[in-house]
């Protein structure tokens, strides 16, 4: 990759087209196993997830799509830092909030056979279930709450506020630790949101 700690583009080869090269290279094969590839930290690249998904490059929006989806499958999760992972390189990139966005929903069948599946923001497809799970955390700046989708390996979708509504549409309430929780189903399991109590207002 290039130099991980120039904010010049001129100094950074061909910019985000040398990076893709070598991202490309390292996937030419299929999915890139990024679980597999723990080589050395090259420093910072001026990289940045916003909330809403935006990608930046160099404090500039990033385009190309295809871009970012490539970007976004080399992606790899350490504790709370975020990098950029080849077989012989590892650059940090910022992430605001999740690097993800969930922005579709399909729903199948109903009660018990519900299936949820999400569109994330870079087109890959998530179906709601034990391995891909949603998690809903309190969101401080307004009381409420903000949803989160378990993508892989401790990469998570930020699910849009739209989307969260159409999941209230669909929640039930259930005994959960002998507590009565509202949540929604998907694929056998039960995501509680909040004490059912808690939620009344937004049903």
């Amino acid at each position: 990759m290039p130099d991980a700690n120039t904010n010049d583009p001129k100094s950074t080869g061909a910019g985000l087209d040398a990076i893709a090269g070598e991202v490309k290279r390292a996937g030419k094969k299929g999915p890139p196993p990024v679980h597999l590839w723990n080589p050395p930290f090259c420093g910072d690249l001026d990289m940045r997830i916003a909330a809403d998904g935006t990608w930046f490059y160099l404090k500039t929006p990033i385009g190309r799509h295809a871009l970012v989806k490539l970007f976004s499958s080399v992606l790899k999760r350490e504790g709370e830092k975020y990098f950029l992972v080849t077989p012989v390189e590892k650059v940090g990139i910022t992430v605001d909030d999740a690097p993800f966005t969930a922005v579709e929903m399909n729903v199948e069948g109903q009660g018990p056979a519900r299936v949820l599946s999400f569109r994330t923001n870079v087109d890959d497809w998530v179906t709601c279930g034990p391995d891909h799970a949603l998690r809903f955390e309190p969101e401080q700046e307004t009381g409420g709450l903000k949803p989160y989708l378990h993508v892989r390996r401790d990469l998570w979708a930020l699910v849009t506020r739209a989307l969260f509504y159409d999941l209230v549409e669909l929640g039930e309430e259930r005994d959960v630790g002998g507590k009565r929780m509202f949540g929604v189903a998907s694929g056998g399991a039960f995501y509680a949101m909040a004490p059912a109590d808690l939620l009344k207002g937004l049903r």
